[in-house]
């Protein structure tokens, strides 16, 4: 199965975008830019305002054309994808980052993960799914599911696990007893309206939780909460 998350489309009640999303494409290969340049010619929602052949390059193209959303490759010449997707994503306001992959079992995507991508698509899922990823992703949600988290973690060996371990515990002690309900919620994959209704709490108070706890944990994104959920062993 070539998709390897869900990319239904934005969340609902999302508001329409007045605009069309900025795309960004960055890989080695001419004929993959191309290829992605063509499938998102026939969306009127989407435009591909630029491109690029390696990771230093994508930094300075997201500094110069600020897309919405860019996908990226991972193994490049020069910097690969994941050197360029921290760099990207350490600005204010960055673009959001979906890794493109010929493995859904590659430590380069773990990796890219945890410096703030969204998600990752295989290369060869369907056209109508990138699409419906890259619409999702502009609409302000993550793509990945925390069970796709946990099985790219079972299939990635991590030598450095012992010590990951032990941070995400030092950062999980730092929360509160309600930060903590929170956050382990995230990492089960739940709406925040779900948390809402689970934990008995407004929707708002949700939110506002998510937002403590991504600047207290220093992330910027849900599946980066997950990532620590699971490290920390709380799932």
């Amino acid at each position: 199965m070539a998709a390897v998350a869900d990319v239904s489309g934005p969340p609902a009640g999302s508001e329409p975008r007045r605009r069309p999303i900025r795309l960004a494409v960055v890989d080695d290969d001419p004929l993959v830019r191309a290829g992605l340049r063509i499938l998102v010619g026939g969306s009127p929602d989407i435009e591909v305002v630029a491109e690029a052949a390696d990771g230093a390059q994508a930094v300075s193209m997201a500094q110069a054309h600020w897309p919405d959303v860019i996908l990226m490759d991972v193994r490049m010449p020069r910097l690969d994808g994941l050197v360029a997707t921290r760099r990207i994503r350490s600005r204010p306001g960055a673009p959001e980052i979906i890794v493109l992959t010929t493995f859904n079992a590659d430590e380069y995507v773990l990796d890219a993960l945890r410096g703030g991508a969204c998600g990752f698509l295989l290369k060869d899922t369907p056209p109508r799914e990138i699409l419906a990823a890259v619409r999702t992703v502009a609409a302000g949600a993550a793509i990945l599911s925390p069970a796709v988290v946990r099985r790219l973690i079972d299939h990635v060996a991590d030598p450095v696990a012992g010590s990951r371990r032990a941070r995400a515990r030092d950062q999980v002690a730092a929360l509160t007893e309600r930060e903590r309900d929170v956050a382990v919620r995230v990492g089960q994959g739940l709406s925040n309206a779900e948390i809402a209704a689970t934990l008995g709490l407004g929707v708002p108070t949700v939110k506002g939780h998510v937002s403590r706890l991504l600047a207290k944990l220093g992330l910027n994104n849900r599946v980066q909460i997950a990532l620590v959920v699971h490290d920390a062993e709380l799932l």
